[in-house]
């Protein structure tokens, strides 16, 4: 099994990940007459610690959670807002240095295993490649240790590894595509929809390896789903996210027990699917981009509980007594 692998630079504070105010605004309708929306709208928080942990971004497709990653990842540049990993500011360094370090401290884990892996070519030195031009690994039996003990962790053969991508299974591949990503040894790992494709038979088997390599690497995760009742047994924390914000943030038993925003009650109380995944999108529309740029809380038109603030002034993140943050005014103290 892999030992974790030490810090990289100069950790300045106690977090893997810090994001600040983060926020990304796009442009619908053309240049001129177009209208502007927030995918992502002034977003906060902080992963790592004492520990590693599972973060879970749970929210319907198009509420933003992918284009947070994606500037995690740094394959977008945020509006405005920071982005902070191991104590560097990412969007401060330069893109040959971004490019350098950021794979080596993280790394991604996406939908569809198969873009992983250039189709054409065999798995086991495109892993090879991976620890020698990405880890930095020059020594060619070290490297090759490393692939062996990354394929060791996901439990996989070397042999499974000598073939091609079109020759193995959806599972297959995925375990493939996060021993490539755990071969650099990065303290964060971002899963997008990692289980969304694989046969459901086979997803628990993904999710206990992401649990295991947090508590034996001591990375961190952070996994995007819309998938309740995988976000409910892999998480340590979760974020319900709605219209680009976070609508709660808080422990994963005590949300999933005892919801206290609107929308969070409304997922887990009102879906009648077995597996409690929802299948709807967030659209775009001019309409919605209207919704968008409306004053007050993103909900107050499905809300059950409006109050005349609701549609006045958008509401903080307020911390309740269970430690739980909800973005909602009927659990502030404030004098509407």
């Amino acid at each position: 099994m892999l030992a974790p692998r030490g810090e990289v630079g100069h950790m300045e504070k106690n977090s893997v990940l810090e994001v600040e105010n983060l926020t990304k605004i796009y442009k619908t309708g053309g240049i001129f007459f177009g209208k502007k929306f927030r995918a992502v709208d002034n977003v906060s928080f902080t992963l790592g610690g004492d520990s590693a942990n599972i973060f879970t971004i749970v929210g319907e497709s198009g509420c933003g959670k992918t284009t947070l990653a994606r500037m995690i990842l740094s394959l977008i540049e945020p509006t405005y807002g920071r982005i902070e990993i191991l104590g560097k500011d990412i969007f401060k360094l330069s893109s040959k240095e971004r490019s350098r370090w950021l794979p080596r401290v993280v790394q991604p884990v996406f939908q569809n295993p198969f873009e992983a892996f250039n189709p054409l070519r065999r798995v086991y030195p495109y892993l090879l490649h991976t620890s020698s031009k990405v880890a930095g690994i020059e020594d060619k039996n070290e490297a090759e240790e490393r692939v062996n003990q990354a394929l060791e962790a996901v439990r996989l053969s070397p042999d499974i590894a000598a073939r091609s991508p079109y020759e193995l299974s959806g599972g297959q591949v995925q375990r493939l595509s996060i021993a490539r990503a755990i071969i650099p040894r990065p303290k964060l790992i971002i899963a997008d929809e990692p289980v969304s494709m694989i046969d459901a038979s086979l997803r628990m088997g993904i999710l206990n390896i992401f649990k295991q390599l947090k508590e034996e690497l001591d990375i961190n995760f952070i996994y995007i789903t819309h998938d309740l009742s995988t976000a409910y047994y892999i998480s340590d924390k979760i974020a319900v996210m709605y219209k680009g914000s976070f609508a709660e943030v808080g422990e994963a038993d005590s949300i999933f027990k005892e919801p206290l925003h609107p929308y969070t009650q409304l997922l887990i109380n009102s879906i009648p699917r077995v597996d409690r995944k929802w299948v709807g999108k967030v659209k775009v529309t001019v309409t919605e981009v209207e919704e968008y740029l409306l004053p007050g809380c993103k909900f107050a038109d499905r809300c059950p509980y409006v109050m005349d603030v609701c549609k006045r002034k958008a509401p903080p993140l307020i911390r309740t007594s269970s430690g739980v943050e909800v973005a909602c005014w009927l659990y502030s103290d404030e004098k509407h």
